[in-house]
Parts: C-alpha cells; sequence; structure tokens
C-alpha cells in the first residue's frame, strides 16, 4: 500500500551546540537587562530604555528558540508539521534542536504486545466457543497513524494526543484492539471446532493451529494496515467450548474416548484368543470341538474384555460332562 510518509527535510542542528548558544543568549541578556537598569539611572535615560527594549525581545526570542529542542531514543520519531501541513517524520537517535515553530508529536516505533481477552464466537457448525488471541504489532507508517486514523476521539484522554505519546498510543491500541476481535470472530467463522463427528479430515481450530494463525495474521495486517501498524505476530492463545455447552462437549469427548479404547480391548482380546485356539490344537493338548470352542471363546472375552477381576471356576469333572 502506498504510504506519504517522508523523512523531514528541514535544518536540523546539534542539540548540544544549540544549548550553548542559547545559554550564552541568556547571559547576554541578563547582562544586558542590568546594564540598562544602570544606564536608567544615569543621565542618559533615553539609551536604557532601548536597551531594555531590546533585551525584552530577546528574552521571548530566547524562550522561543528553547522550545526548539528535542530527544530521540532508539525506535522512536517526531512527526513534524508546519503550520497544520505534514513536514516529514524525524528518526534520528539523539539530542537535536530544528525550527520552534514546527509542531512535533512523539510517537513510538517499538513492539507492543496486545493480550485480547477470549470473546464468545460460533464455529462453523454453529457451537458457542471461546477464543482469545496475543497479539505483537509496532508502528510502520507515522503518517497513516496520526493523519488517517482519528486517534484524536479514540483516546480516553483526548487532550493528551498530540503532547503525551503514552496517549497516542493507547488510542491506537484502542483501535488494534476493536480490528483482532473483529478479525478473530471471521477467522473463528470459517472452522469447526474439530471434526471428531464428521471425520473429513478439514482443517479445525484444534488441529491447524498455524494455518488458523497464519489465517489470522493475514487478517488482521488488511485491517490494522489502513493505521500504519505492522503485525509482528499473532496466534490463538486461548481455546475452548464456550460453559453453555462445555459439560455437554466433555462428556461426548469422554463416550468417544470410551469407545476408542474398548475398541483396542476387543481387538486384543479377539487376538489372544485366537493365539490360544491356535496353541492348543497346533501342541494337541486338547481336542475341542466347535461347541467347546465356542464356550472357550465366550469365556475368554468376557475374562479379557471385563473391567472387573475374573472369578475363576475350577471344573473338578471332564469336559464330556
Amino acid at each position: 500500500m502506498e504510504t506519504k510518509e517522508f523523512e523531514f527535510r528541514g535544518s536540523v542542528m546539534n542539540g548540544f551546540l544549540m544549548l550553548f548558544v542559547n545559554l550564552a543568549v541568556l547571559i547576554l541578556t541578563i547582562v544586558g537587562v542590568v546594564q540598562s537598569i544602570i544606564m536608567l539611572d544615569a543621565t542618559d535615560g533615553s539609551q536604557g530604555g532601548w536597551l531594555l527594549g531590546l533585551c525584552g525581545l530577546m528574552i521571548i526570542v530566547n524562550i522561543i528558540m528553547w522550545c526548539g529542542h528535542m530527544q530521540l531514543e532508539p525506535n522512536e520519531a517526531r512527526v513534524t508539521t508546519w503550520f497544520g501541513k505534514y513536514a516529514g517524520t524525524f528518526a534520528q537517535t539523539g539530542f537535536f534542536w530544528i525550527n520552534p515553530f514546527y509542531g512535533t508529536k512523539k510517537v513510538s516505533l517499538r513492539a507492543r504486545n496486545l493480550d485480547a481477552e477470549p470473546i464468545k464466537v460460533n464455529d462453523k457448525t454453529g457451537n458457542p466457543v471461546m477464543i482469545g488471541l496475543v497479539l505483537v504489532w509496532k508502528l510502520k507508517d507515522t503518517y497513516k497513524a496520526l493523519f488517517e486514523v482519528d486517534t484524536q476521539t479514540m483516546a480516553s484522554n483526548p487532550n493528551a494526543v498530540g503532547s503525551d505519546t503514552k496517549g497516542l498510543m493507547n488510542a491506537l491500541e484502542n483501535f488494534v484492539r476493536v480490528q483482532s476481535d473483529a478479525a478473530l470472530r471471521q477467522v473463528a467463522g470459517q472452522y469447526a471446532y474439530d471434526d471428531e463427528d464428521t471425520k473429513t479430515g478439514e482443517p479445525t481450530l484444534r488441529s491447524s493451529a498455524d494455518e488458523i494463525n497464519e489465517q489470522l495474521e493475514q487478517k488482521l495486517d488488511e485491517r490494522l494496515a489502513l493505521a500504519g501498524i505492522e503485525v509482528v505476530e499473532a496466534r490463538i492463545n486461548y481455546l475452548a467450548y464456550a460453559p453453555e455447552i462445555a459439560a455437554v462437549m466433555l462428556r461426548r469427548q469422554q463416550a468417544s474416548a470410551i469407545i476408542t479404547a474398548r475398541e483396542k480391548i476387543v481387538e486384543g482380546a479377539v487376538s489372544m484368543v485366537k493365539m490360544a485356539l491356535d496353541k492348543l490344537s497346533s501342541e494337541e493338548i486338547v481336542e475341542l470341538d466347535d461347541d467347546k470352542k465356542a464356550a472357550m471363546v465366550s469365556n475368554l472375552l468376557v475374562v479379557l474384555c471385563g473391567d472387573d477381576n475374573a472369578q475363576p471356576v475350577v471344573n473338578t469333572g471332564t469336559l464330556n460332562h
């Protein structure tokens, strides 16, 4: 997306040099005021008056000159305006002095976290789920952030925007929070929570975390580009059924787990019964007709598949009775 941001092209001077100049002017002005007072007390009062007026003008100029100092730390920037017109973004680190008639707004380019509270959404199958995300973002385009998004009315304290970096960044964070909520609802509605019922193999919220996070990051990039915000990372950090259906879904999952476990038990039991019959037949330990085999199979399956321990019954007779 095209950007209107450009680097500040105005005159920039070393802040420490201008600090020395301003201090020197201030000292000379004070000396001039003292000298003008002395001259007013003397016979040459007219010259003293002119000198005092000049010193008063120098004091006003000196106060204005002090307003041109600015200090920038790493990953900070100043957005400058010339009587309402965008004049560029100044992002050099250090202590500088620019024309004090430039308006400046300080912004932070550092990465920020957003840990969104879980929200209730309906998945693809209509089930209500609770889903939350964590987002890492940072400001990339200062022009869009200040002049294409109404941060003034979004801020909790509108009067702080422009004079306080915290107020501006909090306003942008509110924008990110609202757009993150909308993007999360959009992405979550495209996928089912799981596919335990359908077994279609389609991506779900539970099984396809990487794909969901990629989709979420893409949607957020599209929405936050308007404010010049770059998404560093976005991922789902909370996923659960909504409280009203959580108990029912838990019983369903428990039932599914029990069925799966039973299938494994039966599969193993049948294998063991087959092995026992083959062993008895190959080693000619005992000859069993079909009825005896059926009875033996039944007894072994009961023993192997039962939840309780089997109680043995000792047969003191013969197999013919």
